[in-house]
């Protein structure tokens, strides 16, 4: 009989384990594992940095094309996308809030020679705010400034859909650039546990074992942040919008989230969210596009994760980061939730997504991506949470809509 491989996720752990073994061995020669293993984390994140700009850019309006079919998607598209955005910003600032609140990470603060590190310059909130628009978008894909880039792909892919037919070869061109980043990252993703080791062999070869201590926090962190939000955001809109209570709405949902949970998988539990969606009174027409729709650009656990992921590296790493710094990470974790659901890998992705908008070092993702497999599965089972209570909200208010419609006929 063939030999069962090994997961991904597996190897990882697996890789994560051997570095901290090597990094215990090389506690005396910290300099050995400097030298000779740690460039291989560094030609890793190096491969990361070099796809991440233009697949952001190519999936982000594909995405955005997709979405903004007028045709398809109308007012029922439109409500839906909001939801998404709102909540994911809801969950981004959550993660940080509690990340601020217990401090995670702190106490403990990577010694040695790491990359120096430039905060950009605080700008106030406003600032902020207006150059999300860049003047120069050009400039920007070459500064790799995310927020810029994300806004311009969502401005181009706006553009797309208004000229209809016309712009269907170059939606085309986008759509294979977007395939073939996503090839290409797939080939980088592989080397993920040989990356792991060599990031953390180093970092373990200096500091000892202690290092690996807040990673607990962390997943204490996410899992709690991921049922706060699903308790406070979704129950209580599905309540407000349908009149269905947190129990029912929980009791319904169940058997997705559960699943959701195990596999941590968004696109395997489709079937059971949409059984879900069915039970709460959804009708096909919303939740056959809602429920998709979700799987591929809800990403609220993602977001928890990504932000008290950023939060736990600064202060490992000792950086204080300030809170127009702060708005940034939750502004670019919501405008990645758009394309990065398509990329393979995507929390790594978009975690340097969010080290890169704020500063910080990328070589603290070898710190949290070993347990990202722990971490993923309370996140998958959020997301597909909001997949469900966002199709109930908009089942709700369609329902308004036509009984309004209906009373205006009468009258």
């Amino acid at each position: 009989m063939e030999k069962k491989k090994l997961s991904m996720p597996v190897k990882t752990l697996i890789g994560l384990a051997l570095g901290v073994i090597a990094g215990l061995a090389l506690q005396n020669h910290a300099d050995f594992a400097n030298t000779y293993i740690s460039p291989f984390g560094t030609l890793f994140l190096n491969c990361i940095k070099m796809i991440v700009v233009p697949m952001v850019f190519s999936s982000i309006i594909v995405g955005v094309c997709g979405i903004g079919d007028a045709k398809k998607i109308g007012r029922i598209g439109g409500k839906t996308v909001v939801y998404f955005l709102c909540t994911t910003a809801c969950a981004a600032t959550l993660g940080i809030i509690v990340s601020n609140i217990f401090k995670i990470g702190q106490g403990f603060e990577i010694t040695g020679e790491v990359a120096e590190v430039t905060i950009p310059e605080s700008t106030g909130v406003i600032n902020t705010l207006v150059n999300i628009i860049p003047s120069n978008p050009i400039q920007s894909l070459a500064n790799g400034d995310m927020l810029q880039i994300i806004a311009f792909a969502i401005v181009i892919g706006g553009g797309i859909v208004m000229i209809g037919d016309k712009g269907k070869p170059i939606l085309k061109a986008f759509d294979s650039l977007a395939e073939a980043m996503y090839a290409i990252t797939g080939v980088i993703m592989k080397f993920t546990p040989v990356a792991v080791f060599a990031l953390i062999t180093p970092i373990v070869a200096e500091n000892g074992a202690e290092v690996l201590l807040p990673l607990v926090s962390v997943v204490l962190a996410v899992y709690g942040t991921c049922i706060l939000h699903a308790i406070i955001v979704y129950s209580s809109s599905v309540k407000l919008f349908s009149g269905v209570g947190p129990k029912e709405f929980f009791q319904k949902a169940a058997e997705a989230i559960v699943f959701a949970f195990t596999s941590a998988s968004s696109s395997a539990t489709l079937p059971y969210s949409m059984k879900s969606a069915e039970q709460l009174g959804v009708t096909e027409e919303v939740r056959s596009f809602v429920i998709p729709l979700g799987s591929t650009i809800n990403m609220d656990g993602t977001a928890i994760y990504q932000g008290i992921c950023a939060l736990f590296i600064a202060n490992v790493y000792g950086i204080h980061l300030s809170l127009v710094q702060q708005i940034t990470i939750v502004l670019t974790c919501t405008f990645a939730s758009i394309g990065a659901a398509g990329i393979p890998g995507s929390a790594m992705v978009m975690l340097s997504m969010v080290l890169q908008s704020v500063g910080l070092p990328l070589e603290g993702i070898g710190l949290v991506a070993g347990i990202d497999r722990i971490t993923d599965m309370a996140p998958t089972a959020t997301n597909i949470t909001g997949d469900i209570a966002c199709s109930v909200v908009i089942q709700a208010t369609e329902n308004k809509k036509q009984k309004e419609r209906s009373d205006g006929e009468c009258l």
